[in-house]
């Protein structure tokens, strides 16, 4: 990254207390009185470095620092993050653990993500990469750009995070940490608990008089989690409806069906950050770092679906109710005959990798700096998804099928339910692994499972070239340009197919091998579990599945984007008050280009390539972005700031929503009959939005802040999927149907439903922020000290259901993804004699999150908020042989809060509900 006066900061912050130049000092003057020294370590370490961070930054920031080399406030860096004014995180469906980190009520996609200050490539349809790629270990501090300058490449819309590697040349001397930890996941979950064990080693070391530094930090990590038991409601229906024709009917609401699983998953990843820094005099330095991340992760669902009150396919017949208990309207308890349910074995895995090369050098003379600074990252993510029915064929009479019962059903609220089942699904000689339901289409497209194969492989390089010239040109100090090429190229193939019981006809069965048993999620209902990895070609034959949504999941995208900009850094003095600040602007120009499948719904009229098939598309556009940017600090006396902040600002879309792939044929659902189609807009655009911010600052020295801020976002697009009129004369072919009715007889206009550049609206809030150590108040208080942050954050956009793709979502308006309304962190903590003790919390209000459906398609749902209660205890050993080792132990998740999602009209109706416990730590880590 090129040199800023922020960037400048967070070096300094990370240096050792104890710099050689001091030490030489001391040797000069032998009688000179001995000063003694305080060295700050642990937490107040970490927070008075990120304080520093953020006092001496021209732009208006956040940031967290590490308490000591290899160690984050928290055992993660979405968690550490989180914590910070207006910013928190969605937690995992998967594991529970913090995951995306949405900023001033913004979703995740609108962050740029930045790691020593370059792009990085992702492994998902988002741009950024997930925060698990990136041990917390092998971070040294993260800073949240809240308002960019001109010089920050690859900012967002709601904020830019960057996180930093140590710098060895920024030590004072030698540095050696190792450490492992142990972990126990899922306690007082009601299921089976989960360990884990985590390795850490970090090096840090100078040599030829200081012109040499070099940095290594090596960490690995394998966990097995516990057991989450987790419900999902089919939603509810009425059964026997009362009508004209059936005047005596029940009308009763009762439960449509549910999804229970009890889920298990593995992870290990192993991670290496290097450096090396050669800076042979104070006119030239130059560094070469690396950062690698590679990683394996396995979801085991064993669960237990089908319809309750009606059908859910061919082979499921519909039931009748009996034994009902009616509370206004509502069978509160009931059975319901020929339940047909399908025992789940899934399993999910991926491996994954990162890598990260960089180049930086730069080179002062007297008034001029150059620096140039190449980039190169890669990543890969090879994953497999095996679905699995069992429980009776599908031509089994409905007399030979079990009941299903229910207590406890208060209309809305499905989690709450009891179900029992009169059938015995964890009984091999009754449950055997087939085709229940007719879900692939009957007795002549048999379908036992699913199998899906997706493949994501992303590659950026990068090169950037700086020029800072010293000024005297009145307040504007120094002045800044350069230019930043990018060149992105990401694709996404795979191959998907339907399971097929082998030797057997479209009812064929087969035998669950093993003898485990499981439970279905919260239900306590017992079935049949294996893993059914290994079982394509000894149980299953895999049958291609085409069709055009599975062929839109196939695209690439080139993305290049040149970034010209120039800043002006300001230094001078305003109606009485020193000033510090920027000015300045990027030119920005992209062009991208993108392919995918067109898909012609006439000649598609089957599941495979023969009966659907396809040809390849190609698109693109090109487009210009001007976004200037200022930023000004007054100094107000007594340690005091104000600032105020102004940019345009853009975030760039979700790639899987520039594809070029595209389905159509002749609507069937409108009286007059028309062209319509689907798919993604290789000519979509960004997100832009113009940005007003400012901030009140109180410091107390390093050791403490108060602040409070105030923002207001003018969103002048948002991307939301609309219907357009388009010619589809460039993907017609000679067998297209065309309408021959109407006044589009014979036409190729007709309407085309892609991701599209909408208008916006407005996003306003506010934050106050508190950082203190209690000493300051009274000695007494020594050792003691709090932070917290409480943001409000308003928005009048109200979004079309029809736009997005949503899950569970009732009503025709949804609000901004992300946006929690109020958030609230709060820490205390306990700090001397070697003790560290802190206790912390984070709240968020309901917000629409985003989750990842059974195909891997991402789909937005309302996550209800949540308390989470962190605590941690260490010691550090000060003394003789042991000096140098600390212990300590953490607790996350204390209060046990389940993670939950409901309609998004009625928080008590949860939909979905996991529980995923308590997970206690214990480490040691020894320092030398």
């Amino acid at each position: 990254m090129m040199a800023s006066s922020a960037v400048y900061a967070q070096e300094a912050a990370q240096a050792a207390p104890a710099p050689a130049a001091d030490v030489t000092a001391a040797k000069a003057d032998p009688n000179a009185p001995v000063v003694p020294s305080v060295v700050v370590a642990g937490i107040r370490r970490g927070i008075e470095a990120a304080i520093s961070i953020k006092k001496n930054s021209t732009s208006i920031v956040e940031a967290v620092s590490s308490e000591d080399i290899g160690k984050l406030p928290d055992s993660s860096v979405a968690e550490s993050i989180a914590r910070l004014p207006g910013v928190t995180a969605q937690r995992s469906r998967g594991s529970g653990k913090a995951a995306d980190i949405s900023v001033r009520g913004l979703a995740p996609s609108f962050n740029g993500t930045l790691v020593n200050g370059r792009e990085q490539a992702s492994t998902g349809n988002a741009r950024s990469p997930e925060f698990d790629l990136f041990p917390a270990e092998l971070i040294g501090s993260a800073m949240i750009y809240k308002t960019p300058d001109a010089t920050v490449i690859g900012q967002g819309l709601a904020a830019t995070i960057d996180l930093r590697t140590v710098q060895p040349l920024d030590f004072g001397k030698r540095v050696l940490a190792a450490g492992v930890r142990t972990e126990r996941s899922g306690v007082r979950s009601g299921s089976p608990e989960g360990d884990g064990k985590r390795y850490t080693f970090s090096y840090v070391d100078q040599f030829a008089n200081r012109t040499i530094g070099v940095a290594l930090g090596v960490t690995s990590y394998k966990e097995t989690g516990g057991g989450q038991q987790k419900f999902e409601g089919g939603g509810t229906e009425i059964y026997d409806p009362k009508t004209a024709a059936n005047p005596n009917g029940l009308n009763v609401v009762v439960p449509s069906g549910f999804k229970a699983d009890t889920e298990t998953s593995t992870s290990k990843r192993d991670g290496v950050s290097a450096m090396l820094q050669y800076r042979p005099n104070k006119e030239f330095k130059t560094s070469v770092d690396l950062f690698y991340s590679a990683g394996t992760q396995t979801l085991k669902k064993t669960g237990l679906e089908g319809s309750i009150g009606g059908s859910w396919g061919g082979y499921d017949p519909v039931g009748v109710l009996s034994n009902a208990t009616i509370q206004n309207g509502v069978a509160t308890a009931g059975t319901f005959s020929n339940f047909k349910g399908d025992v789940r074995n899934h399993k999910e895995s991926a491996d994954d990798k990162l890598t990260s090369i960089g180049w930086n050098a730069q080179y002062k003379t007297a008034d001029w700096t150059l620096t140039s600074d190449l980039s190169h990252s890669k990543a890969t993510k090879n994953a497999s998804r095996y679905e699995t029915t069992a429980g009776v064929a599908g031509n089994t009479p409905a007399n030979q099928l079990g009941s299903l019962s229910w207590t406890g059903f208060d209309g809305k609220n499905l989690a709450a339910m009891h179900l029992t089942s009169s059938f015995d699904y964890s009984n091999r000689s009754q449950t055997f692994l087939t085709d229940t339901d007719g879900w692939g289409g009957g007795v002549n497209s048999p379908q036992a499972g699913y199998v899906a194969l997706p493949n994501v492989d992303d590659k950026i390089d990068a090169i950037r070239l700086t020029a800072r010239r010293e000024l005297n040109w009145g307040p504007v100090v120094a002045a800044q340009f350069g230019v930043n090429y990018t060149k992105r190229d990401k694709k996404r193939y795979g191959e998907e197919g339907r399971l097929v019981v082998k030797g057997g006809n479209g009812y064929g069965t087969a035998t669950v091998p093993g003898s485990a048993i499981a439970t279905a999620g919260t239900t306590g209902i017992p079935i049949v579990s294996f893993d059914p990895v290994g079982t394509l070609g000894p149980i299953y034959d895999m049958v291609k599945w085409v069709d055009a949504s599975v062929l839109a999941k196939d695209w690439s995208v080139s993305e290049k984007v040149t970034t010209a900009y120039a800043m002006g850094e300001l230094d001078g003095k305003l109606a009485g008050f020193d000033y510090r600040g920027n000015f300045g602007a990027q030119l920005v120009h992209t062009n991208q280009s993108t392919t995918g499948n067109k898909v012609d719904l006439a000649t598609c009229t089957g599941i495979t390539a023969a009966t659907c098939p396809s040809a390849g598309i190609a698109d693109g556009t090109s487009y210009n972005d001007i976004l200037p940017s200022a930023n000004v600090s007054f100094d107000l006396g007594n340690e005091q700031q104000l600032r105020f902040g102004a940019a345009k600002v853009l975030a760039r879309a979700n790639l899987d929503d520039m594809r070029a792939s595209s389905a159509f044929g002749v609507s069937k659902d409108n009286t007059v009959p028309i062209l319509v189609g689907s798919g993604g807009n290789a000519k979509l655009e960004p997100f832009r939005a113009k940005a007003l911010d400012v901030s009140y600052e109180k410091y107390f020295g390093n050791k403490g802040y108060f602040s409070a801020a105030a923002f207001y976002k003018k969103l002048d697009t948002y991307i939301l999927r609309a219907p357009r009129a388009f010619d589809f004369k460039g993907q017609v072919t000679p067998n297209t149907q065309l309408p021959t009715t109407g006044p589009y007889q014979g036409s190729t206009v007709g309407l085309l439903t892609t991701p599209t550049n909408g208008d916006g609206g407005n996003i306003r809030g506010y934050e106050l922020s508190v950082n203190i150590p209690f000493s300051l108040v009274t000695p007494y208080l020594d050792g003691f000290g709090a932070s917290g942050n409480f943001s409000n954050t308003e928005s009048g956009i109200e979004l079309p259901v029809i736009g997005f793709a949503t899950q569970g979502v009732a009503g025709v308006k949804i609000p901004l993804p992300g946006l929690s309304k109020r958030v609230t962190n709060l820490r205390l903590y306990y700090e001397k004699y070697g003790f560290q003790f802190a206790w912390a919390a984070r709240r968020r209000s309901d917000f629409l999150g985003e989750i990842s459906d059974f195909q891997d398609n991402a789909q937005l749902t309302f996550v209800k908020g949540e308390t989470i209660i962190d605590l941690q205890a260490s010691y550090e050993f000060s003394q003789k042989y042991l000096k140098g080792l600390s212990i300590y132990v953490q607790a996350n998740n204390w209060n046990n809060t389940p993670y939950q999602e409901y309609n998004g009209t009625d928080s008590t109706a949860i939909s979905y509900k996991t529980v995923f416990g308590r997970t206690y730590q214990f480490g040691l880590s020894y320092k030398f």
